[in-house]
């Protein structure tokens, strides 16, 4: 999530304090640009393939102009980095097989999933936006996004994200889920972090699935999950989110996804730094889906079938975990 240095960056990786609580964050998304202050937002859950009569939909006046995806800072080339798992884990295994079910996978009817975007395309364009203090939990204040970072070769970690969410919406919904995405173009601003996990919290999400892309040294490769290293809702909601990170990674490692040689542990971190998982209320996880700036992982993720590639890993974790 770093930027290339090349890159204006006109979003500092802040954070500061707090005593907001977490379900003080409200729902609101951007299309082309800020948002006017108190402007009343919908979101739309696109309808479902097989079951039309499941769309959600959450209707919120925001208090205040939009923002972007989460600041994520996981290396000394990074900025205000806190983490309570040693990011260092190179020598230990996963077992990634993945046994065939004896049934089909059943999804309960209405079930709600929650895809966060990382960052958004029109972000460096408003440096007044993105760099606004909001709360990010646990007394904890933070920037309100980042630009998000880039391949050596300029593709977007905005792109990325956009396109992996768009691929993962339509394979969830074939499966009946309705979808709630937490922006809904790739040319506008925000919304911010904390707003971001609003709308998970809202929508009662079964499920919210933050979608990153790393921007590291060259020689980090791999993916790992994210999940908060503190318990904001509960022990429920916690032993649901590790069940959560769990399934994902597996579902990432059973399509060929290496495991992060060199951040976070078996592909797992427990992170207390970021707002988007202190202030969910629900089962969340964020995932760096690969390192931009590895010359091969870069092409993976820079291509449409890399992208799609990326979206069936999360999506059988995402599928693995509802059908429990």
């Amino acid at each position: 999530m770093t930027l290339p240095s090349s890159t204006p960056v006109p979003a500092a990786d802040a954070s500061g304090a707090s005593d907001a609580a977490p379900d003080a964050a409200l729902p609101h998304t951007s299309t082309s640009g800020p948002a006017a202050q108190g402007a009343s937002i919908t979101v739309l859950a696109p309808p479902s393939t097989s079951d039309p009569a499941s769309t959600a939909k959450l209707t919120t006046t925001s208090p205040s102009s939009t923002g972007t995806t989460e600041p994520t800072t996981t290396s000394a080339s990074r900025t205000n980095t806190t983490s309570t798992t040693s990011p260092a884990n190179t020598s230990s295994v996963v077992d990634t097989t993945r046994t065939a079910p004896t049934a089909p996978i059943v999804i309960p009817a209405g079930t709600v999933v929650v895809i966060d975007p990382g960052h958004n395309g029109a972000n460096a364009k408003h440096p007044e936006i993105i760099n606004k203090q909001v709360p990010a939990g646990f007394g904890q204040f933070k920037a309100c996004n980042t630009t998000g970072t880039a391949t050596n070769a300029g593709y977007p970690e905005h792109e990325f994200t956009w396109n992996v969410a768009n691929a993962l919406r339509k394979l969830l919904q074939n499966k009946g889920i309705t979808v709630v995405m937490t922006r809904d173009s790739d040319t506008g601003v925000g919304p911010c972090v904390n707003d971001r996990a609003g709308i998970g919290n809202q929508a009662h999400a079964a499920a919210v699935i933050s979608i990153h892309g790393d921007g590291e040294a060259a020689g980090v490769r791999g993916f790992y999950v994210m999940t908060a290293a503190r318990a904001p809702a509960g022990p429920a909601i916690t032993a649901g989110t590790e069940k959560l990170a769990l399934d994902v990674r597996n579902g990432m490692a059973g399509v060929g996804f290496p495991i992060s040689n060199t951040l976070g542990s078996d592909g797992l971190w427990q992170r207390s730094d970021l707002a988007g998982l202190n202030l969910s209320l629900r089962p969340t996880i964020m995932i760096e889906c690969g390192n931009m700036r590895n010359a091969s992982e870069a092409a993976t993720m820079s291509s449409a079938a890399g992208q799609q590639k990326y979206a069936e890993g999360i999506a059988a974790g995402v599928e693995a975990f509802l059908g429990r």
